[in-house]
């Protein structure tokens, strides 16, 4: 009897996981508690050129950890979560360290809401695109299906869906409002991230272009609207799920991916289908996801949250000084 009280007695001391000390380091990133500033905050340009090198060594290992993982669904997984975990962490660690401010963009309350509408509104978005297409006899199947495929594409998208938000949203778009104003950052972001599909072994300038208005713009719309980043994380997993995970055609122009929960097959004038760069590229992609762009922009403007630069401007001159 003594024996086991004593084993008992020293299993209660056993650490749980959730109170390691790397765990407990990386919740204080995105705690909401006020932060006493101990410095002077460096102003928009600094940080944007800080945060975006830091991003790209975030990307390449993201990238790294998808090669790694290749086909394999549950390394897929695995990865993907980490990768997410790292970037988000990453960037609450910058924002805290170089804006001396909690990292209200990516409040842990809003993440459930946010992502679960967001991937809601993404699926449905792609499902009208898709429908369209087939309405015009632009889309088949050949083959079986894969869970395992889809699985797979689950992890990798999770993981670009984080990054490339984080990177584009985060950085990009929330650095450049500051110094040009939300229209300025919504046209540059969105040529940016329209830019970055060219490097796809498909690509094509009218994808690129594409990607540009239809995701781009309502990928910074749906930002500014909510000011959170887990509605446009849910949105990009959302879109780009539904197209290569469950659909299994190619995502902007990426020939390399993968295969899906079903093999698609598109035909057809390129217009209608977007050709070797995939729906993305569809006509109906950039109408079907214009409707959206435009509610989260009036959403915005009703909310004040449109802002200019000079109103941006007098805010920051009071948060530097």
């Amino acid at each position: 009897m003594k024996g086991r009280l004593g084993r008992r007695s020293r299993m209660g001391n056993i650490m749980s996981p959730w109170d390691a000390p790397s765990v407990q380091w990386i919740k204080r990133q995105f705690s909401q508690s006020p932060i006493e500033p101990t410095r002077r905050v460096w102003p928009a340009g600094v940080r944007l050129a800080v945060m975006v090198v830091l991003f790209v060594l975030v990307t390449g290992l993201a990238a790294g950890m998808r090669s790694v993982a290749g086909d394999n669904p549950v390394l897929s997984l695995l990865f993907g979560a980490v990768a997410a975990v790292i970037a988000l962490t990453v960037y609450a660690a910058a924002v805290r360290f170089l804006e001396q401010r909690p990292v209200s963009e990516l409040d842990v309350a809003d993440a459930a809401p946010g992502l679960r509408r967001g991937t809601l509104v993404g699926l449905g978005l792609f499902v009208a695109t898709f429908a369209l297409i087939a309405l015009f006899g632009g889309y088949d199947t050949k083959g079986g299906v894969s869970v395992g495929g889809a699985f797979t594409i689950l992890g990798m998208m999770a993981g670009i869906a984080v990054v490339e938000e984080i990177l584009f949203r985060g950085i990009v778009f929330r650095l450049i409002e500051q110094l040009m104003g939300t229209r300025g950052a919504l046209a540059i972001s969105g040529v940016l991230f329209g830019a970055l599909h060219l490097v796809n072994s498909g690509a094509t300038v009218w994808g690129a272009l594409a990607i540009a208005i239809e995701a781009g713009l309502m990928l910074g719309a749906a930002y500014a609207a909510t000011r959170t980043l887990w509605l446009p994380i849910g949105l990009h997993l959302g879109w780009n799920f539904a197209l290569s995970g469950i659909f299994g055609v190619t995502v902007s122009g990426n020939e390399d991916m993968p295969a899906g929960l079903l093999h698609g097959v598109l035909s057809g004038p390129t217009a209608i289908t977007g050709g070797d760069f995939g729906p993305e590229a569809s006509i109906f992609a950039i109408l079907v996801c214009t409707i959206p762009t435009v509610m989260f922009l009036r959403s915005a403007k009703r909310s004040g949250r449109l802002y200019t630069r000079s109103q941006l401007r007098s805010e920051e001159t009071r948060t530097l000084s």
